[in-house]
């Protein structure tokens, strides 16, 4: 937290613009892409992205990087290209709406799916930062419109709106899906949150508010034993993915963490639309880079999970209203109360119901 007072009484008496203090400030790069710039005097600063879903690109605190970032990012959107050639890294990268997984072809119309699905390709429109004093605390947010829609095809519309307070080193996300068709849409949505150095690093652990840990394949399996551990950067490693049941208060809100004694992230999400978590490992050298990812899936594509029945199918006109916050927490002392408090949740908290039985055999 800052050492100098951010009160709005002292703050109306000693300047006249806030963005002394606090805003989203837009620019243009020069490859023609669109940036927001966040800061609000808590040592946070971050970049978004109009023209890819305006997700999360750098992100810092103090000068400390959260994440990791690709070669030559950020990339233009390209629909000619392969996911994996325009991952930007940053701290959010959406994946979404209708698929999230490996690519594949659908079984029944034949039509071929990216990686991941097309939201980080798309465009945020009507983008628009309002400011204000809410109360006694000054309140910055960033708000724009994505539309995954084809004529006779899906009407999915997804309002994102990511929030600064003065002087609290919180981001906060609320996206708001709806399926404007006249005909149910297959729904995937996933937070792909990405962490890396120095964040994650040899002897920095993932902590989870949670019950059973799945792994995704043979390759996690093997590792199942070391899931909360991370370690150093390490030539060829072949990445690691595990799926977490998490324990909820009546609040239904899960917790995760990531860091160590001293410096890490508190990941915060409402499970009413998003009961699952993954957890991507991958360590190999220059591309080190870490996942932490709610969502309303597990990355498996739409035919698995329409197999499986855990495809989710968006009624016509509904609404699925999505939260997630991140919590820089700084210091031995912090650290230990936001310790704590996950604590207190895995000893009273519920499970999430979630089926994933198919994957634990």
């Amino acid at each position: 937290m800052p050492s100098f007072d951010l009160s709005k009484e002292t703050l109306t008496q000693h300047c006249s613009d806030m963005r002394q203090f606090i805003d989203w400030r837009p620019a243009t790069l020069d490859n023609g892409m669109r940036v927001l710039e966040g800061y609000n005097s808590s040592g946070l600063t971050l970049t978004l992205l109009p023209d890819r879903g305006l997700d999360i690109w750098l992100a810092a605190h103090n000068g400390r990087p959260l994440t990791w970032i690709s070669q030559g990012a950020p990339h233009a959107a390209d629909f000619g290209a392969g996911w994996l050639r325009l991952f930007n890294g940053g701290l959010l990268v959406t994946c979404g709406m209708r698929h999230v997984g490996p690519s594949e072809t659908d079984a029944r119309s034949g039509q071929l799916r990216d990686l991941h699905g097309d939201y980080s390709l798309l465009r945020a429109y009507n983008v628009t930062v309002q400011r204000g004093w809410q109360d006694d605390r000054y309140v910055a947010e960033a708000t724009g419109e994505i539309a995954e829609a084809a004529l006779f095809g899906e009407q999915l519309h997804l309002t994102r709106t990511v929030r600064l307070v003065l002087g609290e080193p919180t981001i906060e996300i609320v996206d708001v899906v709806e399926n404007r068709d006249d005909a149910p849409a297959p729904f995937m949505l996933l937070h792909h949150f990405n962490f890396g150095y120095p964040l994650v690093q040899e002897g920095v652990e993932l902590q989870v508010a949670g019950g059973s840990v799945v792994p995704r394949d043979l390759t996690a399996a093997a590792a199942l034993h070391d899931w909360p551990h991370y370690h150093r950067a390490t030539s060829r490693h072949l990445e690691e993915v595990f799926f977490h049941q998490v324990l909820v208060g009546s609040d239904r809100w899960a917790q995760a963490w990531v860091g160590s004694p001293t410096f890490g992230l508190l990941l915060q999400w409402d499970t009413t639309y998003e009961p699952y978590l993954t957890q991507w490992k991958n360590y190999r050298v220059g591309n080190y880079v870490c996942g932490v990812e709610p969502g309303n899936c597990v990355p498996e594509g739409q035919n698995r999970a329409s197999r499986s029945g855990r495809l989710v199918q968006l009624a016509p006109g509904a609404r699925h209203t999505f939260h997630n916050r991140l919590t820089v927490v700084d210091g031995a002392e912090a650290v230990a109360a936001a310790r704590a408090r996950l604590d207190a949740l895995r000893t009273h908290g519920q499970p999430v119901a979630i089926e994933l039985a198919d994957y634990a055999r």
